[in-house]
């Protein structure tokens, strides 16, 4: 219990993962937990090991690689009615958590896999659901789907593992059919530059092809573009926000993964120095990119400007960003002006990346299907309303008659929220 003899929220921090960037969840979910307020949250970490085995912590045992190493083994059940994290050897009692924030990028974490579970379990969680996920993850789906938007991509070729490994030559002809030297070759299916190769020559291909391929069954053969990186964070659901922009400066050749989290040296420029018409038409295309994948909840949208001709291309979005001390996500968001919509003034007072709005991270949580009222034994669909509290209604308990087991369409539970660092609950009732 909380000083003032309110319940803390437990919220289940789900990271690591089977992906290339289980690391990289690791760094995330530490700065998440981190930035929790401990008189308000009680942080669950719940650890999945790269072999797949999910873990929660013992006791006293909460550093996330101990959780790994050591952690007790559970499982997730998916009934919504009795949603818990199960203990595997037998003992019993499952651990509950009032909603879940999956810190885990790349496959099986960030490409709607995880989200399909939660759905299953009736659990709220934060981020884009099933389609938005699966869509954010596969770049070739994300980019025609872009396309289709009006949204300028940078162009590009898609490889199937299959083809390139039985036919490497009409392949190579294909590429250098359509692009001139360098490109880049990266997984179409995974995040953080892994596996991605800046290719110069005819002789790097092959290499970078077969290095994607270790990662993915579908490649991205991009066009070079000589551009400043550019990066908004957008949030909300029903009414996404975009920050101002920041700009990454990357101390190496380009934005790699070892740049990313491996060196330092890259710097971050938040405001990044940007005409007002970039600045705008960069937030409207983060906000149509949003719309058009079916994200909500939160994303860092991508770009690149052409350092000759100012042309803009949007690069890719991320669902579950970063949230490390280098991440460019959290950063620009105490700048949006949530009267206004707009950007606030570029003298801002700089925060710290943990020191996000309570209020604005309440635009991240993906509606739950369904808030099981246990006293009552009774299902109510709830309705998420961006910028206000979760409410759906005016008929109170009790003054309808409710059978058990029926799934109502109109009626609403005032759900108390307060939220920190990204993070968006809900009470159970």
């Amino acid at each position: 219990m909380t000083p003032d003899n309110k319940k803390r929220l437990r919220i289940g921090i789900l990271f690591g993962g089977r992906s290339g960037e289980h690391e990289v969840s690791l760094a995330s979910a530490a700065s998440v937990i981190r930035g929790l307020d401990p008189d308000k949250y009680e942080a669950v970490p719940i650890g999945i090991t790269k072999e797949g085995h999910w873990l929660v912590g013992v006791g006293a045992q909460k550093m996330l690689p101990e959780v790994l190493k050591g952690g007790q083994r559970v499982m997730m059940t998916a009934d919504p009615s009795d949603a818990a994290l199960v203990k595997l050897d037998g003992s019993g009692g499952g651990q509950r958590v009032d909603v879940v924030f999956p810190v885990m990028h790349g496959t099986f974490g960030e490409d709607g896999t995880i989200q399909g579970l939660l759905d299953l379990a009736g659990l709220p969680f934060v981020g884009a659901g099933v389609l938005g996920s699966a869509i954010g993850m596969d770049k070739d789906v994300a980019k025609r789907l872009l396309q289709v938007a009006k949204i300028p991509v940078v162009p590009w070729i898609t490889v199937h593992r299959h083809d390139w490994e039985n036919n490497p030559e009409e392949i190579q002809g294909a590429v250098e059919l359509k692009f001139r030297y360098p490109v880049f070759v990266k997984p179409a299916t995974l995040g953080s530059s892994v596996g991605m190769t800046k290719v110069h020559s005819r002789e790097e291909l092959a290499p970078a092809l077969n290095l994607a391929c270790e990662f993915a069954m579908k490649i991205l053969i991009e066009e070079s573009v000589t551009a400043r990186e550019i990066e908004v964070s957008v949030l909300g659901n029903h009414n996404p926000q975009a920050s101002v922009p920041g700009e990454i400066v990357p101390h190496r050749e380009f934005y790699d993964y070892t740049a990313k989290y491996l060196e330092e040296g890259t710097q971050l420029l938040i405001p990044a120095e940007l005409k007002p018409a970039q600045v705008q038409r960069i937030q409207k295309h983060a906000v149509d990119a949003f719309r058009a994948l079916e994200l909500s909840g939160m994303a860092r949208v991508d770009f690149f400007l052409e350092k000759k001709g100012g042309k803009i291309y949007l690069n890719e979005v991320n669902t579950i960003p970063g949230f490390t001390s280098i991440s460019m996500y959290p950063k620009p968001l105490p700048r949006i002006d949530r009267q206004t919509n707009r950007p606030g003034p570029r003298t801002a007072r700089r925060k710290s990346p943990h020191q996000i709005p309570d209020r604005a991270p309440r635009r991240l949580l993906r509606r739950p299907r369904r808030l099981i009222l246990y006293s009552a034994g009774l299902q109510l669909p709830l309705y998420t309303y961006t910028g206000v509290r979760l409410l759906v209604a005016t008929v109170k308990p009790g003054s309808f008659r409710f059978h058990p087991g029926r799934t109502y369409g109109a009626f609403v539970v005032r759900v108390p929220l307060s939220t920190t660092l990204a993070l968006a609950v809900l009470k159970r009732l």
